[in-house]
């Protein structure tokens, strides 16, 4: 019996509260706790990934938080000296033109999140792009690329530079980073558009956003693929857009069926909480979906299960008990 509750009771006894008071109070819902991976220095702050539950069990969000000071001497040199080759093999090699243009962080997930069987998403690698990247005019601005792996990371950290591509991968490489996906892994909206990067892979884009359509680029999402496989979910967002305090969402748009039977979000998140001075990027809403084989016939795109996902797992922790 909880303090409250105790506080009734003895006021019931005492004739200054109806007995039934002890039976209508609900002490109020904790909010889920947030449980936090190991930090990486950023700009004068940090940055980290985060994962929530639901009280059920269920994943409430997974996400990386930036301390307010992070934001504050970002580094400004194009490269970190990270995915290098030198390509005129003079010995040398140039970090303005033989070297991947951006900073990295592999963040990985809190172990409660990454060891689940039933969350297909294991670590984050966030790169800060001081002066942006291709498309010129699109997202040229300087911005955060925020990818949620479900790919080992020695896979993903195996694509290396090379000659071939906008952003030069190794020729065998690009060519297996642009695989067809099985039609019913993706969204018929996302497009192969020859975006292969070293350590990351093949990026497919949703052409139907409205950077592309006039509207200045401030936040997007896009899939990612190696091998025809899905193999990570990217948010990408503007310093000028975190910077503004946001506090908004946006749906996710859902593929018709997945490769692996687990949980996945359907929407993506961004806020400022002011009492911590602190930004959140995070992927949320997540539904229960099972793996189906892959087909390549027509999808209607069917969405994932609207059932939130605490039902999800109590439902599903009831059929394993069943069988």
């Amino acid at each position: 019996m909880n303090l409250n509750r105790a506080v009734l009771a003895m006021l019931a006894g005492i004739g200054l509260v109806s007995s039934a008071a002890l039976f209508v109070y609900a002490a109020p819902k904790p909010a889920p706790a947030r449980i936090t991976g190991s930090a990486s220095t950023l700009g004068n702050g940090t940055v980290a990934s985060y994962a929530q539950f639901e009280p059920g069990g269920a994943p409430k969000a997974i996400g990386v938080v930036f301390t307010g000071a992070a934001f504050a001497n970002l580094p400004t040199a194009p490269s970190d000296g990270h995915r290098c080759l030198d390509g005129n093999g003079d010995g040398e090699v140039d970090h303005a033109t033989e070297c991947a243009h951006w900073h990295e962080r592999v963040l990985p997930l809190p172990s409660d999140a990454s060891r689940r069987a039933d969350m297909p998403f294991k670590w984050v690698l966030l790169n800060w792009n001081p002066h942006g990247h291709l498309p010129p005019g699109i997202y040229d601005s300087p911005h955060f690329d925020i990818h949620f792996y479900m790919e080992p990371i020695e896979k993903v950290f195996a694509i290396q530079r090379g000659a071939c591509g906008p952003e030069f991968v190794r020729c065998d490489q690009f060519e297996r980073a642009k695989l067809p996906v099985p039609k019913n892994y993706m969204h018929p909206d996302f497009k192969d558009v020859d975006a292969v990067a070293p350590a990351m892979g093949n990026h497919l884009i949703d052409l139907t956003s409205p950077e592309f359509h006039g509207h200045a680029f401030d936040h997007t999402f896009i899939y990612g693929a190696y091998e025809g496989r899905v193999t990570f979910y990217e948010t990408m967002l503007t310093l000028e857009f975190l910077q503004s305090r946001p506090a908004t969402c946006a749906p996710i748009k859902a593929v018709p069926a997945v490769a692996t039977t687990g949980y996945y979000p359907t929407k993506r998140c961004y806020r400022y909480v002011k009492d911590k001075d602190e930004y959140t990027v995070s992927f949320e809403d997540f539904k229960l979906r099972q793996a189906s084989a892959p087909s390549d016939a027509p999808q209607v795109n069917a969405a994932a299960s609207t059932e939130p996902a605490d039902r999800q797992m109590t439902a599903a922790k009831s059929a394993r008990h069943h069988h």
